[in-house]
């Protein structure tokens, strides 16, 4: 990727996960016909595998686990749900790496933590699904008991520090193929001990994935949850270009992926959230969890 084409799509690649990574992108409206899927190389699984299933194994599992997968080759990827279903699933994911985590301890961000949106979630009784990292649970043990206590919600991992599984993945680090399985069982790990109905469902920090990392994962029986409608939260300097964005691009179902740490790197994504809940339902959606919206493919 190379001249002014390779620098403009670059640009917009940013954009798509803005909130993601450690540097503030610019700002606007993500097309999305660029998602990090496409920006990122994806080599092809080992010979032996599959391709893998845009759809999970069946939501209903022995132990009762949205999301769980029982594919020991390759993680399955669910993007959207059923189109000719008028419904849309809002989930919201807890960044918390390493910088971020340095800046919360030297007092520099009060909290990754923002209380105004779930506030604003409840009152608007919203369900939501929530991928946490497993950083920002040990930072926030109580209050993910809290969210996962709360039937409005569900919980699901976003992997243990929010490093990429892919090489450049914006600004995110790289977790090495010796270390991926080990890093996503410890976020699952730590979210069953707060959860006892936590799901299986996942989601790749930058959204982020080749061939390598779904096979290396697949035995963490987890399915990764993609980015349908990015929201474009990350560093926004209002909330105008975070409801022009959902409200753009939304349509039958739909997964929004918004952000819920706030702080510096996702400031606005409360007062976005009462305008595109209020402009979704007057357009007939129906708002939803994950694993609601998925039902429909089983």
């Amino acid at each position: 990727m190379t001249g002014a084409r390779g620098i403009a799509l670059l640009l917009v690649a940013v954009l798509v996960v803005a909130g993601c990574g450690e540097q503030e992108p610019s700002a606007g409206v993500v097309p999305l016909t660029t998602t990090p899927k496409a920006t990122t190389p994806t080599p092809a699984p080992p010979p032996s595998s599959p391709t893998p299933s845009s759809t999970p194994t069946p939501v209903g599992t022995p132990n009762g686990r949205p999301g769980a997968s029982h594919n020991s080759n390759l993680m399955p990827i669910v993007d959207h749900g059923p189109r000719d279903q008028k419904r849309v699933a809002l989930t919201f994911d807890a960044d918390l790496t390493a910088v971020m985590r340095k800046r919360l301890l030297s007092g520099k961000v009060k909290s990754y933590y923002n209380t105004a949106l779930i506030q604003e979630l409840r009152a608007l009784q919203v369900p939501a699904t929530m991928f946490l990292t497993g950083m920002w649970m040990e930072e926030y043990p109580e209050v993910t008991r809290e969210l996962a206590a709360d039937p409005l919600f569900e919980l699901g991992t976003h992997t243990y520090d929010h490093r990429a599984f892919t090489k450049h993945c914006y600004t995110l680090g790289t977790v090495p193929r010796a270390e991926m399985l080990a890093d996503v069982q410890k976020a699952v790990k730590q979210l069953d001990a707060l959860d006892p109905q936590a799901t299986r469902w996942f989601r790749f920090p930058g959204g982020c994935y080749d061939g390598t990392a779904l096979h290396e994962l697949a035995p963490a029986g987890v399915t990764a949850v993609g980015l349908d409608v990015p929201g474009a939260d990350g560093f926004a300097k209002s909330p105008k270009p975070i409801i022009k964005q959902v409200l753009s691009h939304v349509q039958n179902g739909s997964v929004v992926v918004l952000h819920m740490h706030g702080g510096d790197n996702a400031p606005y994504t409360d007062e976005a959230l009462t305008p595109i809940v209020k402009e979704l339902r007057a357009r007939g959606f129906q708002l939803v969890t994950v694993t609601q919206l998925m039902s429909g493919n089983r």
